[in-house]
């Protein structure tokens, strides 16, 4: 599920942009820069009222609910935010090196190709903000497939073919773009494309389980908005000023730098999922299992009574049986009789 969030992502960049070229193709240069400019920024006002209706309503997980119900608990004996990061040091590192190589991608194919298509180029604006559109439809036809393969395969292989890909396909995507050919630019772009959607399809599912529920929300937004604010928003103007610098200096590589900005990240991104721990069909730290049905509800009743199985000794079992005795509350509407035993504390 978690690819569905850059898919609402990328159909709210496909809805920008659509709107920022059909104002190009309407609207004279002068009043688009004169007034016309505006149009995009009064529909996305009423869209942030929505967005932060959504999100009001949104439910917190049980195993933050659990913390937040303890929270009352330890304002007696405060643990220092500088101990709890300090704690999880390594997995903020991993935390950025991930950001960066998924934004660093991210911001140079959706942000900064149709510019460097415009700018460095000399092709017309309009024809390559739609190949970027296209390109950003064909990713959301295919980014559950990638989330599917994440399932699957895992999360650690799906990140290491990405940053694999852009290590050595970024080059030839780029050199496709700078044909003559609209058909050879398109093809360039989507091979881009298809490779950043194994960050995107991948990513929303592993940066909240580098972290435990008592800090996730706190590390994983500094770590994710530092590494984005730094490195991310960054590429576009960084990428420019080296092309324009090495232009300038008169090297014959100067319009390939955005591919070997890509493969610097790239090469950051392999070292980032090397040390990632792989966390695909796991619970988040901090938090128990989740089932689907009460087949699977027994199931892992059973397994957690075997101490010899996985789960019972994996870390939230052992949290949980040094805390009391789990409280297994059947359903509602389940049928199941009798309502089983707690299961006492090993």
């Amino acid at each position: 599920m978690g690819s569905w969030l850059e898919f609402g992502t990328l159909g709210g960049y496909v809805l920008g942009a659509s709107l920022v070229t059909i104002l190009q193709f309407a609207m004279p240069e002068d009043t688009l820069l004169s007034w016309g400019w505006r149009i995009p920024f009064l529909i996305a006002g009423p869209l942030g009222i929505v967005g932060l209706y959504l999100r009001l309503k949104l439910e917190e997980t049980p195993a933050f609910q659990r913390q937040q119900e303890e929270a009352s608990k330890r304002e007696a004996v405060k643990t220092p935010v500088l101990r709890l990061f300090g704690e999880n040091w390594r997995a903020l590192l991993i935390c950025i090196g991930l950001v960066l190589v998924f934004n660093v991608t991210d911001y140079m194919l959706l942000s900064y190709m149709p510019t460097y298509l415009t700018t460095t180029l000399g092709r017309d604006a309009t024809n390559g903000l739609v190949l970027v559109i296209v390109v950003m439809v064909l990713m959301m036809a295919v980014i559950g497939l990638g989330g599917r393969l994440s399932d699957r395969f895992g999360r650690r292989p799906v990140l290491f073919a990405g940053c694999l890909g852009f290590l050595f396909l970024s080059w030839p995507a780029l050199k496709l773009v700078q044909t003559d050919s609209a058909v050879l630019v398109f093809v360039g772009l989507l091979i881009l494309g298809l490779v950043l959607v194994t960050f995107t399809s991948t990513m929303p599912s592993t940066l909240p389980a580098l972290f435990p529920t008592i800090i996730r929300y706190g590390a994983l937004a500094i770590a994710f908005n530092v590494s984005v604010s730094l490195f991310g928003g960054t590429t576009p103007l960084v990428t420019e000023s080296l092309v324009a610098w090495a232009t300038r200096s008169g090297f014959a590589w100067a319009n390939d730098i955005p591919a070997f900005y890509l493969m610097i990240a790239a090469v950051i991104g392999l070292i980032a999922v090397w040390f990632t721990k792989e966390t695909a069909n796991a619970p988040l730290l901090g938090s128990g299992p989740a089932v689907a049905s009460e087949e699977e509800a027994r199931e892992l009743v059973e397994a957690y009574a075997d101490e010899s199985s996985e789960v019972a000794q994996s870390e939230w079992a052992v949290e949980y049986a040094q805390s009391g005795p789990i409280d297994i509350v059947p359903p509602t509407s389940s049928k199941l009789a009798p309502e089983p035993e707690p299961l006492a504390a090993k």
